[in-house]
């Protein structure tokens, strides 16, 4: 079976190389030309009183922990130490539920539901460039149950990105995580839209960020995320453009427009510089930029070496920004957040020519661990960007085995594989395997980063999620 998965993955790999580039080409720009290269800068008094939120998501969802793509602020990072290392179909499984359609986004949770994007059909015909009954489903699963208690149906704004090529079959099309206030569930359909439900299921507005696409057509990926009242967007595959949204109502209370989020697939996160002042901050090709997360207004820039493919999104600790970039030879670097205008020779503490393709890394006592979508393993010190050890991970059954970024839940670095399975390793013990998991009911792609609370740890396939906790927990 191993053999045959990883021929299937080579042939696909290489026939749908040749079809990209047999029906697109070579990459192409976009015909509108109009996005200046960055946002528009904000003057030096103005970003100094820069409005402080009360908190960096809203009150109401403080009890829930993993609200978003990562977890808290996306660090990737739990502490809970009642969550089990080790499961199957027959151990510490409390329930799994079947989903109405394939998907790579995370769970998102409440006190009392998970919530989730899948998708059924394709976009545009390989062959015959029409239009293949591409729907999007949002998902509402009981978390005691493990029972659907609502599904949404939408059909997809046409044209949509071609099901071809190292793009849209890579992750599918729907692998924007939503993320949840505690009382409003908000999901980013690509060329969709963006759009407000209840927890019941009503839908309280929708709003288009745009229906272009990018000049390699590999589809929509970026996460949205919560700053106090804002719904904050990253819609660069769809318009070229950062959005701020009242989240009661949708309505647009700002948007950037910047040609250089091209080919920018990352998740931006909240980086708090002191008491007054927070900034919006995301990796672009070939900068870091920091933002007014109330204007959208660019405060500070600083130039780096990841020329394209941002995939993984930035890391924040303290008022340290860590960014990887998306080839294999753009490196990683780390700037200190603050200041105005082009900070490049005030702020950058360190360039390193270690990168992450795919998954984002996750951040442990001072190092960066994570396995790339080619099964390498890496391990940085985040103090000086230098490598401190590369090597093949574990067997995961060859291919492009990992696309989901790793999390660390209680000091244990959580790496699930595409196919598999998902391996528990020992940050503090030279990478020690501590577990190997699997279904082994469930022969489908997993993409999804996990999710994480109260004990109980969410997985999704594209088949089914998953609720795994210690036999004896209960809600």
């Amino acid at each position: 079976m191993k053999r045959y998965r990883l021929a299937l993955v080579v042939i696909t790999t290489i026939a749908c190389g040749a079809a990209a580039f047999v029906f697109l080409g070579p990459p192409k720009h976009r015909s509108r030309t109009g996005n200046e290269q960055r946002p528009s800068l904000e003057s030096l008094e103005a970003s100094i009183t820069v409005t402080s939120a009360k908190t960096l998501t809203n009150t109401k969802a403080d009890s829930v922990v993993w609200n978003r793509f990562r977890g808290p602020n996306g660090t990737g990072v739990s502490s809970d130490s009642s969550v089990p290392t080790e499961w199957s179909d027959t151990q510490n499984l409390r329930w799994k539920c079947k989903l109405p359609g394939a998907g790579s986004s995370s769970p998102i949770l409440t006190e009392k539901f998970v919530f989730l994007s899948c998708y059924s059909g394709y976009g545009m015909d390989r062959t015959q460039g029409s239009p293949q009954d591409l729907k999007r489903q949002i998902v509402c699963v009981d978390r005691e149950n493990g029972k659907i208690a609502w599904e949404k149906s939408y059909d997809a704004a046409q044209p949509e990105d071609r099901y071809q090529g190292m793009g849209v079959p890579e992750h599918g099309y729907a692998t924007n995580t939503g993320t949840t206030d505690g009382e409003l569930v908000f999901m980013f359909l690509g060329k969709s839209g963006v759009l407000a439900l209840d927890l019941e299921g009503n839908e309280k507005w929708r709003i288009s960020v745009g229906t272009e696409s990018g000049n390699r057509q590999w589809g929509s990926a970026s996460s949205l995320i919560l700053y106090d009242d804002m719904l904050i967007v990253n819609a660069s595959e769809e318009s070229q453009t950062l959005y701020g949204l009242e989240k009661s109502t949708g309505k647009v209370v700002w948007k950037a427009p910047a040609a250089s989020l091209e080919l920018c697939y990352s998740t931006p996160a909240i980086c708090k510089v002191s008491d007054d002042r927070d900034d919006l901050v995301i990796a672009v090709p070939s900068e870091i930029w920091g933002l007014n997360p109330r204007t959208g207004k660019l405060i500070w820039y600083a130039e780096t070496q990841m020329t394209g493919n941002l995939s993984p999104s930035v890391i924040i600790d303290g008022t340290t920004v860590y960014a990887f970039g998306g080839y294999q030879s753009s490196g990683s670097i780390a700037v200190r957040a603050g200041g105005n205008g082009d900070v490049t020779k005030t702020h950058v503490l360190w360039k390193s020519k270690t990168t992450s393709y795919v998954p984002t890394p996750v951040l442990n006592d001072g190092k960066f661990f994570w396995i790339d979508d080619r099964g390498m393993y890496y391990c940085l010190d985040a103090s000086n960007g230098n490598q401190l050890e590369k090597s093949r991970g574990p067997d995961f059954g060859g291919g492009r085995p990992v696309y989901a970024s790793p999390i660390l839940v209680n000091g244990k670095i959580f790496v699930q594989s595409r196919w598999g399975g998902l391996v528990v390793l020992d940050s503090t013990n030279d990478l020690k395997v501590l577990s190997h998991n699997r279904f082994e009911s469930d022969s489908s792609t997993f993409n999804a980063t996990p999710a994480v609370d109260r004990g109980q740890l969410y997985l999704r396939s594209y088949e089914f999620l998953y609720r795994i906790e210690k036999s004896e927990n209960k809600l």
